[in-house]
């Protein structure tokens, strides 16, 4: 028997055991499907939430797809009105949305959104083409400058640090594919914008470009922290895109799955199950699930897990804070 045959063979095997397991779970309420909020296309949550809805559907039996949004801001606000059964979500427009401050849903508090698993930390992270001679968001004055889709986590929150900066740029809209395509044919003069890295459509401008890339300086760097106080300082190592090899300081926010309140708990508690306990099957999906560990679970501080997460975590032998159930 040939090593080709014995790999299918195994390959048949795993898919047998895995339709098993979800034969024999317990989905009193499940819904025939399920939608997951991502964002654009050329984004890591495009790619993250696509590839897990695939991966629940392979191993839960459950109809779920990934849609295209505009992000978190959006996913959030889905999510809360039910629209969708679960969204990926950057922690910041997050909190915004459940204390009523959201830009989509002004006033609204979404307080049904309920947190599954940690996924990874988004950086905020701005390209150029090397000719420019852009090396720093302080060189952006003047300049045009896409910050990804309105409404998600960089629309949100570049124009603010370019502000806070005192920097004044022309900044507009669009998904990741297409601002980088802007950018490769010079209509833009930077694309800022904030995923897991890497992010896909940075590596593809990357691999076809001459390109710089670069989060905040050391001048820039205390001022943005001390004005978002939400914000974490993160550098990104050397070598995370072919050809360049040299750390950048920036700054970021953790990202979560999160569910509507309703989601029947043997479903959250399967979901939360099958994202924390694979972590290699994770990876697979994107290199940012890295960062999609157990031990990150503490990085929401203020959204309520769904209490079939929080059976997972338990059973884990966490303790989960009142105020987080």
């Amino acid at each position: 028997m040939t090593i080709k045959m014995l790999a299918a063979l195994a390959a048949a095997a795993t898919f047998a055991v895995s339709g098993a397991q979800a034969q024999d779970m317990d989905k009193t309420g499940w819904p025939n499907s399920m939608t997951i909020g991502t964002a654009s296309q050329g984004g890591t949550y495009f790619v993250y939430g696509n590839g897990f809805a695939s991966y629940a559907a392979e191993s839960l039996g459950i109809a779920a797809t990934g849609e295209v949004t505009g992000g978190p801001v959006q996913n959030v606000t889905l999510v809360e009105t039910g629209d969708h059964l679960m969204g990926l979500v950057t922690m910041g427009p997050a909190y915004d949305a459940w204390m009523g401050k959201s830009e989509l849903a002004p006033g609204l508090e979404h307080r049904s959104i309920r947190a599954l698993f940690p996924m990874y930390q988004t950086p905020f992270q701005v390209i150029a083409l090397k000719s420019s001679g852009i090396t720093s968001v302080s060189d952006l004055g003047g300049k045009r400058v896409s910050v990804g889709p309105a409404g998600g986590t960089p629309g949100t929150y570049w124009p603010q640090f370019i502000e806070a900066l005192g920097v004044t740029a022309t900044i507009s809209n669009a998904g990741a594919a297409d601002a980088a395509g802007q950018l490769g044919d010079g209509l833009i003069d930077a694309f800022a914008f904030a995923a897991g890295v890497p992010i896909s459509a940075f590596a593809e401008l990357a691999a076809s470009q001459d390109v710089v890339m670069f989060g905040f300086n050391d001048e820039e760097l205390p001022k943005v922290l001390e004005a978002f106080p939400a914000m974490a300082p993160l550098t990104i190592p050397a070598g995370t895109y072919a050809g360049h090899d040299y750390d950048q300081n920036t700054v970021a926010l953790w990202n979560f799955a999160i569910a509507h309140q309703d989601m029947p708990e043997t479903l959250a508690y399967e979901i939360t199950k099958l994202a924390m306990d694979n972590p290699e099957r994770m990876v697979q999906i994107h290199a940012a699930a890295s960062e999609t560990l157990l031990e990150n679970w503490d990085k929401n501080s203020f959204m309520p897990f769904h209490p079939g997460a929080v059976r997972y975590l338990e059973e884990k032998g966490l303790t989960v804070p009142d105020n987080l159930k």
